[in-house]
């Protein structure tokens, strides 16, 4: 692709940062806003709430078959086109949620939003990068990190907010203005990047086989035990699946340009943080399942007191920027990951123990707590992920990240959902003792990323965190 030429002024660099951070924004807050008011959509649906983690799971599931495809597809066509048409279909997908009268059409709206969602994120990182002065990288990034701090922070509340006044539609259509007034400001300030005609074939078997292997995957996680689909289906489903990606790893050898490069596993701080990250996502996923079920179903909250408790998270979140890369320095990547994810599984489990008579200072403890844990553990991981990851192989890298993080945290709510199911039983009633094995049983995957953290060499990562190696 031929970028867009750098901005000429910090004014004009800072603009579009804030351009494409204004539609990324809408997008993490419509998916912390939605996981507010499942209890709402339960209701409005006459479903079972744990059957609602379709509509989580369905959008997380676009975003991992179809983000492998946004990088080709920003060169191809031009980075401001591909974003540009990425907003609308998110803002179609918005709209059909709205309309959306069953959990079927539900799903498949939020499967629209997906698509659009998976092409907004990695080519609003091209734009960023492309259009600015190397000097000016470090400041505009800031800029286009904000909606991923802020967005989870202020989303629960407005979606508490909404739900109080108005009904659960408003929650999808309060996207409409913020997303319009994004595509003007991307219109406005982000200059034309030309399309690439000769960049060569798109790895279409490649797309095809590494979609039908995760979708399948995931949808086998989703109905298990839960009788959605009949265990016949969910074999073939699997063997489907299993299939697929046996033939993928092998075509994948053969082509010049995989859609996912599974061969940057070699390098033992990517394979470590692909795999230990999996699994903490594989925990946390199920969080923003489990809390508004927990908090308004069992514990009888209202959208708006639930969702000012779980601001502590995203508090805790917010407050762990700061002291993440003194504490890298200072200890090391392996020192880091291996206290923070023993500590982030213990906050994760911590919910499971809440009852009526917690008070609710004790829980925004916990929950704060948990969110510096957690946010620590993701800086470290995602960071040590590029430590030895040659220069040309970046963009292949950070687009399989991507693909395992979506896996991560759909399968996460899968077996969250999977867990609730277990704990109630057959047609029990979603009392606060019913949530302590789902927690427990996320914290206790999440610890499972212990041993792969352990591993690491001690001087893992060393030159990208600024500490000393260690003394042989």
């Amino acid at each position: 692709m031929s970028d867009p030429s750098p901005a000429s002024s910090p004014l004009a660099t800072r603009l579009i940062s804030i351009a494409v951070a204004s539609a990324l924004l809408m997008e993490f807050i419509d998916s912390t806003a939605l996981s507010t008011a499942l209890p709402t959509l339960a209701h409005a649906f006459a479903v079972d709430p744990i059957h609602l983690k379709l509509a989580l799971t369905s959008y997380i599931l676009a975003l991992a078959v179809f983000t492998p495809a946004s990088g080709w597809a920003a060169e191809r066509f031009g980075a401001r086109r591909v974003f540009l048409s990425a907003m609308t279909v998110f803002l179609l997908g918005s709209a059909l949620c709205g309309q959306s009268r069953s959990l079927e059409t539900l799903v498949a709206s939020r499967i629209v939003q997906g698509i659009g969602g998976a092409m907004m994120t990695p080519v609003a990182r091209l734009i960023v990068v492309g259009s600015t002065p190397k000097d000016k990288l470090l400041t505009a990034m800031g800029w286009f990190t904000m909606p991923a701090l802020v967005g989870p922070l202020i989303g629960p509340p407005i979606a508490g907010l909404v739900l109080s006044v108005a009904d659960w539609p408003w929650i999808f259509y309060i996207n409409l203005p913020v997303g319009l007034l994004g595509v003007i400001a991307v219109m406005r300030f982000v200059p034309r990047s030309e399309p690439k005609p000769d960049l060569g074939r798109f790895d279409t078997i490649g797309f095809v086989l590494s979609a039908l292997a995760v979708s399948g995957l995931v949808v086998v996680a989703e109905t298990a035990g839960v009788g959605l689909l009949p265990p016949w289906a969910q074999i073939a489903l699997l063997a489907l699946s299993i299939a697929c990606g046996f033939v993928y790893l092998r075509i994948a050898k053969r082509t010049g340009r995989p859609i996912l490069d599974l061969t940057l596993l070699r390098y033992p701080t990517y394979r470590a943080s692909l795999v230990g990250g999996t699994l903490v996502r594989l925990g946390i996923g199920a969080s923003p399942f489990l809390m508004p079920l927990l908090l308004q179903v069992a514990l009888g909250w209202s959208p708006l007191k639930a969702s000012f408790v779980t601001l502590a998270t995203g508090v805790g979140v917010l407050s762990a920027r700061p002291f993440a890369s003194k504490i890298l320095k200072r200890f090391g990547f392996r020192t880091a990951l291996t206290v923070f994810v023993t500590l982030t599984a213990l906050f994760t489990a911590a919910p499971g123990f809440f009852r009526p008579a917690t008070p609710m200072a004790v829980m925004m403890i916990a929950l704060l707590l948990g969110g510096f844990c957690r946010s620590n553990q993701f800086i470290a991981t995602n960071t040590i992920a590029y430590a030895d990851v040659p220069e040309t192989s970046t963009a292949a890298a950070s687009t399989l990240s991507a693909v395992t993080q979506q896996i991560g945290l759909a399968l996460g709510v899968s077996f969250g959902g999977m867990m609730l199911h277990l704990a109630r039983g057959a047609g029990g009633a979603l009392t606060p003792d019913r949530f302590t094995f789902p927690f427990l049983a996320i914290g206790l995957v999440t610890l499972l990323a212990l041993p792969v953290y352990l591993s690491l060499d001690k001087d893992a990562g060393a030159a990208i965190s600024g500490r000393d190696r260690a003394p042989a």
